[in-house]
């Protein structure tokens, strides 16, 4: 399925129906016309009676998606004026946000590589699948971001301070910890897919995936929590790393030490953004923050910075803008969740309005079955 030139391929087999990215060569990094495409297709499916699952996978080898084109927001950053970044990541948004709220059972099958906006097209859906070889991450902070899609939601949700951990590392997991840490539900071995593939055609989605389900490797950030919960709740990134130096156990130590080669800029921002997406409780709200605080990096240098170095020129030598912790102050940080007026996403806003909508539907219904006398003669004022 991987020789065709369409980046997402779409067939479907029985009751499924399956997205196929078919960008292997870039890892199936998203672009803006692939999050089009997904979006259209599930427009399309979910009135199609005939389609009762939805299954998204990634062509090759190697991994479901690395993510976003960061190729593409490094040009748009350092040449354009980030109007194109910026739409890309509103639709993108919007499709994370469609992703968990789909009315059908959405299947993601997140074997191999699976980071940053593959977290976003899979983690939200609600039959989520690793194998032994998938390494899930939100790897932002090492190249002048901060973790979007969602992911703030996700890990603000995780057990303890591991959501907080994984959001300024960017530490790849693999099976056991993506489950811990919620980012997945299901394990089943690479050899497995091809037979659940199959069975999904033909049986219920959550039927099919236990048939296939096999008892989920333990994972290595349990053990590890005795020192991440307490490092990492501190209230400052230089706090988190004053105790991880502290702890004395050498992992804390090395943890401390990569913290410190990521963005200081982003790394502020992104513990920010977590500790307020605990607070924002819907995901609406939370993809909501994330573009005010995506926009406004692209108007910091660190983005462009850290994309060079890591992807373009791949020295591993970013030089960061502010260098150190201490010249990130609370003002820097506080400029990142400004309210952006009529760019706003407005996803928390729209559901809002839905809901409001189906309420008053459901009014409507009672009333006509002469059920709504009560519930409504309080509004009469």
């Amino acid at each position: 399925m991987t020789g065709g030139e369409e980046p997402v391929l779409l067939h479907t087999a029985g009751r499924a129906a399956h997205i196929t990215l078919n960008r292997p060569r870039a890892l199936n990094a998203l672009n803006h016309t692939m999050v089009r495409r997904i979006d259209e297709a599930l427009t399309a499916w979910e009135h199609d009676p005939a389609v009762e699952t939805v299954v998204i996978a990634g062509a090759g080898e190697r991994g479901l998606c690395a993510g976003g084109d960061i190729r593409v927001v490094h040009d748009d950053a350092r040449d354009g004026d980030g109007t194109a970044s910026a739409a890309f990541w509103r639709d993108e948004y919007r499709l994370n946000a469609r992703i968990a709220r789909y009315p059908k059972p959405y299947v993601a099958v997140m074997d191999g590589i699976v980071m940053g906006g593959g977290v976003g097209i899979s983690a939200h859906g609600d039959v989520r699948v690793v194998t032994e070889r998938s390494r899930v991450a939100m790897p932002e902070t090492g190249i002048g971001f901060v973790p979007d899609v969602g992911g703030t939601y996700l890990l603000a949700l995780a057990p303890g301070e591991l959501g907080t951990f994984l959001a300024l590392t960017g530490a790849p997991v693999g099976a056991g910890d993506a489950v811990l840490c919620g980012l997945a539900d299901h394990y089943v071995p690479s050899a497995s897919l091809g037979q659940l593939l199959d069975e999904l055609a033909e049986l219920p989605a959550r039927e099919a995936v236990a048939r296939r389900s096999e008892p989920t490797p333990p994972g290595e950030l349990a053990a590890r929590r005795e020192w991440i919960d307490p490092c990492f709740a501190a209230d400052t990134v230089e706090g988190i790393v004053r105790r991880l130096l502290a702890h004395g156990d050498p992992a804390a130590k090395e943890t401390a030490e990569t913290l410190l080669t990521k963005s200081p800029t982003a790394l502020k921002v992104t513990l920010a953004s977590v500790r307020r997406a605990r607070r924002l409780g819907s995901l609406e709200r939370v993809l909501d923050q994330e573009y005010r605080v995506s926009c406004a990096a692209l108007a910091i240098p660190d983005l462009v910075e850290g994309i060079r170095a890591q992807v373009i020129d791949k020295d591993r030598d970013p030089h960061w803008s502010p260098a150190t912790l201490a010249d990130v102050t609370d003002t820097d940080v506080e400029r990142f969740f400004a309210p952006l007026g009529e760019r706003e996403l407005g996803l928390a806003r729209s559901r809002s309005r839905s809901r409001s909508r189906s309420r008053s539907r459901d009014l409507d219904l009672d009333l006509d079955h002469g059920l709504g006398h009560d519930l409504a003669e309080p509004d009469i004022t």
